[in-house]
């Protein structure tokens, strides 16, 4: 085996995030591909914005959607996030795997609307707050119970594609 990097990229344990690079991560995306079981019973994925919040991840969308209507048979998820469309440097990635529950009262959406909408719509939150509370508008929950995999290019010589050391 080579050098990690300069020669190969076989084993890639030692460029896992560390526990401030995942927080910085996570506080700097807004959206993340949402894996679920899909109808068929094959991996489905849906690329969803999200809220980090009290440790949960928030979510919404309409009931009728896979996404959501599946969760009632397997609340099993997993959740991508990248740093792609941010600011953050290298490539880093974070799966993490998670149970959802579907949340339809009132109250959880309130507070979740003003949330997620001063979050992904600064500007003009209330707009957005108007086009999301629709009368099939669900919010979903998801508790991480897990680190399925991590990434971060930036720990590895040569910068994880055989390029000179250090750039």
């Amino acid at each position: 085996m080579g050098r990690l990097g300069i020669d190969d990229i076989e084993n890639l344990r030692s460029v896992r995030l560390g526990l401030a690079e995942r927080d910085e991560l996570l506080a700097a995306q807004t959206e993340c591909t949402f894996c679920f079981r899909g109808p068929d019973g094959w991996p489905s994925g849906v690329i969803m914005s999200f809220l980090l919040a009290e440790g949960h991840f928030w979510f919404t969308s309409v009931a009728g959607r896979p996404q959501v209507d599946r969760l009632a048979e397997d609340a099993r998820v997993s959740l991508v996030v990248t740093n792609a469309g941010t600011d953050l440097p290298g490539r880093q990635m974070l799966t993490l795997r998670g149970t959802a529950v579907v949340h339809r009262d009132a109250a959880r959406k309130d507070w979740f609307f003003g949330e997620f909408t001063r979050r992904h719509q600064p500007a003009d939150p209330a707009a957005f707050r108007r086009l999301l509370d629709s009368p099939n508008r669900v919010v979903i929950e998801v508790t991480p119970t897990g680190i399925a995999a991590s990434h971060d290019s930036r720990r590895m010589p040569g910068n994880g594609r055989g390029g000179v050391t250090g750039s």
